[in-house]
C-alpha cells in the first residue's frame, strides 16, 4: 500500500461513520474502525467476504431481508445512484441497531463502474436512551441485566398513561411480548446465553421504537411496552416490525446461530380500564399467541 493510500485510509479509519467497499462480485475490500465499532465485527472477520453473505443481515422498516435481492448496494451500483435508507443491521452480540445507510458506485478513471462503497451511521437515539438509563438507575427503576425499566417502572408508566387517557383521551398502546421457548434455550445453552438473550431482545425492541415509547422488563423472559398516541393499525404495524426484528437478531453460541423470536399481545386503552385489566387484556392475547404456534401477534 502506497503512502497516498495509506493517507486515505488513516482519514477514513477515523471517520465516525461506518465505511465500507465492495467490488463488482460483491467481496467486501475495506472496512473501517467505525464500522468495527458499530457492527462489533472485525474487519479480519468481514474482509474478503461477500455482503451477500449477509453476515450483516440487513432489513429494513417492514423487516425485510435487504442481503437477497433489495441490496441498496447492488442498485446503486446496477442504476449508477445514489441511494440513502434506514435499516437495521445485526450486531455481532445478536441484536439489532438502526442506521442510516448511504450507498454510492465508485468508478474507475474511464467512468466504468468497478464496485460500491457503503456509509452507515448510528440511528438510534442514543443520546435520549443514555439520559433514560441514568435517570432510570437514579430512581432504582432500572432492570440491572437489560438496562430497560423494570416492572415497577412499568407499573408508574401504565398509571401515568391511563391517567393520561382518562383526563385528555390520549389513546396508548400496550404490547406485552414473551420470548419464545425461552427456559428450553436457557436449559440446552446455560444461564449466560439466557441473559445474553434478554439483553439482546431488550436493545432489539428499544432501537425498533420512537424515543417517545418505552419499553420495560416485566419479569422473566417477559417485555411490556407502552405506545403513545397510536391506532390499531398502527399499532399492528409497529407490533410485526418488532416481531420481525427479533426474528432476524439471532446471537451466536460456538459459532451457531441461535433462532429468537417472541410472541406479541397487543391492545389499545379503553375507557374504564384499570391498570391490572389492561395488562391482563395484553397477556392473554400474548397467550393465545402461544397456542397458535408462537412468533406470531394477537391484536384485539
Amino acid at each position: 500500500m502506497g503512502r497516498s493510500d495509506q493517507f486515505y485510509k488513516g482519514l477514513l479509519d477515523n471517520l465516525y461513520d461506518g465505511v465500507y467497499f465492495i467490488d463488482e462480485d460483491r467481496t467486501i475490500k475495506y472496512w473501517n474502525r467505525s464500522a468495527e465499532l458499530l457492527t462489533g465485527y472485525s474487519g479480519s472477520e468481514i474482509v474478503g467476504k461477500h455482503c451477500w453473505d449477509n453476515i450483516l443481515m440487513h432489513v429494513d422498516q417492514q423487516g425485510r431481508n435487504l442481503c437477497r435481492g433489495l441490496c441498496p448496494l447492488v442498485k446503486s451500483m446496477k442504476e449508477d445512484v445514489t441511494l440513502e435508507q434506514e435499516v437495521y443491521l445485526k450486531h455481532k452480540d445478536g441484536h439489532r441497531v438502526p442506521v442510516m445507510v448511504r450507498a454510492s458506485p465508485i468508478k474507475d478513471g474511464e467512468g466504468r463502474i468497478i464496485g460500491a462503497v457503503e456509509i452507515f451511521s448510528d440511528n438510534s437515539p442514543r443520546v435520549t436512551l443514555a439520559q433514560k438509563v441514568k435517570e432510570l438507575q437514579r430512581l432504582a427503576l432500572l432492570d440491572q441485566l437489560t438496562e430497560i425499566g423494570n416492572r415497577r417502572y412499568a407499573e408508574l408508566t401504565l398509571r401515568t398513561r391511563l391517567d393520561e387517557f382518562n383526563r385528555y383521551g390520549w389513546r396508548f398502546g400496550v404490547l406485552f411480548m414473551d420470548i419464545d421457548n425461552f427456559k428450553r434455550i436457557n436449559d440446552s445453552y446455560g444461564h449466560d446465553m439466557g441473559d445474553k438473550l434478554l439483553r439482546m431482545v431488550a436493545k432489539t425492541l428499544q432501537n425498533g421504537m420512537r424515543s417517545s415509547d418505552v419499553v420495560t422488563r416485566w419479569g422473566g423472559e417477559e417485555f411490556v411496552a407502552f405506545i403513545a398516541n397510536i391506532e390499531e393499525v398502527a399499532l399492528g404495524k409497529l407490533a410485526e416490525k418488532l416481531r420481525k426484528l427479533v426474528e432476524q437478531s439471532k446471537p451466536f453460541f460456538e459459532n451457531k446461530l441461535i433462532d429468537v423470536t417472541i410472541s406479541i399481545g397487543a391492545t389499545i386503552s379503553r375507557m374504564n380500564d384499570s391498570p391490572e385489566g389492561l395488562i391482563k387484556r395484553a397477556d392473554r392475547l400474548m397467550y393465545r399467541g402461544k397456542v397458535s404456534g408462537r412468533n406470531c401477534i394477537m391484536i384485539d
